[in-house]
């Protein structure tokens, strides 16, 4: 006879589906610096992509991956001093290239012949950090002043989005529709939220907060840091001050977020003090240590960028290898766990059990 409620039954169920998740958790760690290069980072992350920069013949040059080390793709522009990428989506790369002595922001897709340079009008230099939806965010300096702005996919298409009391502003992130990053006001920086003009700016600096800085976005939750107590700890909003969210792990002394898509948040904790590369999913008890998943030899380590294809989770950062001497690019996969299969997985095993049972 059936001796289990279907109560009982749906919290078994759910507690092994918890435990296959725990067990396809498991990240695998990919090194992607390239043959040659004497330092990388990777700082962005899109689809399969992941983007930054290698030093190449003691120049900083925009690199693009597709998974490893032998993908490396150098989109260093003709006749540039320096380049990097600094933000991605699955087909565009954002970031600058010094040419002429003039740091000027642009555009890849893929390739060093595909760059675009969208360098501001007016501007003594500019840079890009984050692309989605057909913007393309950073800043450009103007008068002396680094002004937050977004583009369109042309120089001409410049708009500055500091607020007139700011004395420096950078939009690091963007979701397509809202543009995130911080103004300097009154010599604090403080965390923003911008909808498309100078105007439309939101302060997110939580009260309590000395200073705070806004860095990645999803469709409806910003993240970056706050200083809160006296301690750098990294942060969640949901597009004001008075959503913040502090993420900040147990035991950590300082912490950031850098990047997110629509469930994960990914930076780094300060712990024991060392710098370990880490991903949340919205609290602070959620935090993971990335960095007891890297082989032996890197002391620290940071996550800058995350995606996924639908079946694979993607965080591309960067650590430090004592062995080798040098910051090297990295890349942290693990497949996403399948609810059904999962379900299937737990039914099964209730099922056997059962069966057992009645003989």
């Amino acid at each position: 006879m059936l001796t289990r409620s279907f109560a009982a039954v749906a919290t078994i169920v759910a507690g092994t589906i918890l435990n296959v998740s725990t067990a396809r958790a498991q990240w695998s760690v990919t090194i992607l610096h390239p043959a040659g290069a004497t330092m990388s980072n990777s700082y962005a992350s899109g689809g399969t992509q992941q983007a930054g920069v290698a030093e190449v013949n003691d120049e900083r040059h925009a690199s693009l991956w597709s998974g490893t080390a032998a993908s490396f793709v150098d989109l260093h522009p003709v006749g540039a001093r320096e380049s990097a990428v600094l933000g991605a989506t699955s087909t565009h790369q954002v970031g600058y290239a010094i040419t002429g002595g003039v740091s000027r922001a642009g555009m890849w897709t893929g390739t060093a012949a595909s760059w675009t340079d969208l360098h501001a009008d007016g501007a003594s230099r500019s840079a890009l950090w984050g692309v989605r939806g057909g913007q393309q965010v950073g800043s450009a300096t103007i008068d002396g002043v680094r002004r937050a702005g977004v583009w369109m996919g042309t120089s001409a298409s410049f708009v500055d989005l500091a607020p007139a009391v700011a004395s420096d502003s950078i939009a690091y992130s963007t979701n397509g529709t809202h543009q995130i990053g911080y103004a300097v006001i009154a010599g604090a920086n403080r965390a923003s939220l911008w909808s498309g003009s100078a105007a439309s700016w939101t302060d997110l600096n939580p009260v309590g907060a000395t200073q705070s800085v806004g860095t990645t976005a999803s469709s409806t939750q910003q993240g970056g840091w706050a200083a809160v107590g006296g301690v750098f700890q990294a942060s969640l909003w949901s597009g004001d001050a008075a959503s913040w969210t502090s993420l900040h792990p147990a035991g950590a002394t300082i912490s950031g977020v850098f990047g997110m898509n629509e469930t994960h948040q990914v930076g780094y904790a300060r712990i024991g003090n060392v710098d370990r590369a880490g991903i949340w999913s919205g609290t602070a008890a959620s935090w993971e240590d990335l960095s007891l998943a890297l082989p032996t030899g890197f002391t620290s380590s940071y996550a800058q960028g995350i995606s996924d294809d639908g079946t694979t989770i993607y965080v591309t950062g960067y650590g430090f290898n004592i062995g080798t001497g040098r910051e090297e690019a990295l890349l942290w996969t693990r497949p996403i766990p399948t609810p059904g299969a999962a379900l299937v997985i737990a039914l099964g095993g209730l099922v056997a059990t059962r069966r057992q049972r009645d003989r």
